[in-house]
């Protein structure tokens, strides 16, 4: 597969299409990033690296950390942790309360922001040190000891998080949150704030795509069997509300964060990822999910 010569296609339409996203500003410090920012990585199990743009520059990977939440909640508990969260498209905002209440405090799935509240208390429960392990997680399957947390977004992000411990506070009244909300509050912020680019990210999912595997010593990181489940969550309920859209126009199972990133991969092939800060009105990078539509079109292959 020809994609240097893709790369360069999506990089020069990319470079004269105008955008009608907005910058995330309900986190006063995402409203700083510069919407004029574009990266593109892609990672081929076979191939290797293929990127242009602000590939190597970190952003704050916001909603994508979820899935590696669940990946470690998975590695520790297999499917223990679906008797608290569901694994079905909400279909609503990803910070609905309504859909909570009607379901007795069980969200719909964990990468809805009410589901990785719940992940995140269950690995309070199960970890001596949930931010340590949860770092020291990423550096393994990134091969980057220096990848952390955005401070200044950490504390925007706990500054303005009212929503979340609403969430949190009506989750508890049901009995499905057993730590301090506070405590849980500030571990889930922990892993939104963490700061990464689209290389990293995409070496980072490579085990999504390698079946549960690193990359560079085929050490199974969690088993083939956990990784299906998680990719197919991705693919159901990785974009919030627009996730049939995102499997409608690019067909790949991935994960989206408001901070402008897109992660996705082709299982076998490669993982791949696009930032782009400008949203579009569903919380996903506008530009980045075109990117991601051009690449299954110009190489003809998705997973379907």
């Amino acid at each position: 597969m020809e994609y240097r010569e893709i790369l360069r296609i999506i990089e020069s339409e990319i470079s004269t299409m105008p955008y009608s996203g907005k910058v995330a500003s309900y986190i006063p410090e995402l409203a700083r990033i510069e919407a004029e920012k574009f990266g593109m990585h892609l990672y081929c199990i076979d191939s290797g690296h293929y990127h242009f743009g602000n590939s190597e520059e970190r952003f704050s990977i916001q909603s994508i950390s979820k899935v590696f939440a669940l990946t470690i909640a998975m590695s520790l508990l297999g499917d223990t942790p679906f008797n608290r969260v569901d694994v079905e498209p909400s279909g609503d905002p990803f910070n609905s309360l309504i859909q909570l209440e009607y379901e007795n405090g069980i969200p719909r799935n964990p990468f809805i922001n009410a589901g990785a509240l719940v992940i995140s208390d269950i690995l309070i429960s199960n970890l001596e040190d949930p931010k340590q392990h949860f770092l020291e997680f990423i550096h393994k399957i990134t091969g980057n000891n220096s990848i952390t947390i955005n401070t200044k977004v950490y504390e925007s992000e706990m500054r303005h998080s009212h929503r979340n411990a609403a969430l949190l506070n009506l989750m508890k009244s049901f009995g499905n949150i057993t730590n301090d909300i506070e405590a849980v509050l500030d571990f889930y912020t922990f892993q939104c704030s963490i700061e990464m680019s689209c290389k990293e990210l995409s070496t980072a999912f490579m085990i999504y795509a390698n079946k549960g595997k690193l990359i560079n010593n085929e050490i199974e990181v969690i088993g083939p069997r956990k990784i299906k489940r998680i990719n197919a969550i991705m693919q159901t309920c990785g974009f919030y509300d627009e996730a049939g859209e995102f499997s409608f126009r690019v067909g790949l199972p991935g994960k989206s964060g408001v901070g402008g990133g897109i992660t996705a991969i082709h299982p076998g092939q490669y993982a791949v990822s696009v930032w782009s800060p400008p949203l579009n009105p569903k919380g996903n990078s506008e530009l980045g999910m075109y990117a991601l539509e051009r690449l299954t079109t110009l190489t003809g292959l998705s997973i379907f």
